[in-house]
């Protein structure tokens, strides 16, 4: 019941993580004219979890089995993120998760942890390994810490179309409730893939996101 509670927690929208500032890509993609209607945007979130599945899950799934492989782990996904925006919107989703996970949970391992981010430069906190490391010391099982990545994944991107106009909340929410199996879907290719597996099926969504900087105006910072 109480881990039960915890996944409510973690999953709320009102924990601090500051995830509501991306839109991973969406909002370049939009202008740049690669949404059209509900069906081009269904399409680009397809296109965008396939691409979490296989370029970032891995990473959760490694640092939840060997939380103590962190920094090794954090050096690999920051060589794999060669897309700068990418790289930068990881790093500050890490580095808000493990800030807001150590103040709010009080565990030693989690403290220390950011104790290092603030006194080691070489230190990234991108948001993959930080969240599955976070959900091990936890004590969260690894299939509730996928679907939970997966989840806040697709959710901020349904998010960002609503405050885009792509969309309303109410057919937001039943994109969302429609995805549930894609979602799954996508799990179930890449659970039990690890950090050498990494891989990039998306190239345009990674294209997308790195144009985020150059647009005219913009809501979000990835």
């Amino acid at each position: 019941m109480a881990l039960s509670l915890l996944l409510l927690q973690l999953a709320d929208s009102a924990f601090p993580t500051g995830g509501f500032a991306h839109s991973g890509g969406l909002e370049a993609a939009a202008q740049l004219g690669e949404i059209t209607g509900a069906s081009g945007l269904e399409r680009f979130l397809l296109h965008n979890l396939e691409q979490t599945g296989a370029g970032t899950l891995p990473m959760v799934t490694a640092a939840h089995a060997s939380p103590d492989r962190f920094a090794e782990l954090d050096r690999r996904l920051d060589a794999f993120l060669t897309n700068h925006v990418a790289n930068r919107a990881s790093r500050a989703q890490g580095r808000a998760w493990l800030a807001a996970a150590s103040h709010s949970f009080g565990l030693a391992p989690l403290r220390e942890l950011r104790a290092r981010s603030r006194e080691d430069g070489s230190f990234c906190g991108h948001f993959a390994p930080v969240f599955g490391t976070v959900a091990a010391r936890l004590g969260l099982e690894r299939g509730e810490a996928q679907r939970l990545f997966l989840f806040l994944h697709l959710r901020g991107l349904v998010s960002s179309a609503v405050r885009l106009s792509l969309l309303g909340p109410l057919e937001a929410q039943a994109l969302q409730y429609r995805l549930t199996g894609a979602v799954l879907a996508v799990l179930a290719r890449y659970e039990t893939r690890g950090a050498e597996d990494l891989a990039t099926t998306a190239p345009l969504v990674d294209l997308f996101q790195g144009h985020q900087d150059r647009l005219y105006s913009r809501l979000f910072s990835s």
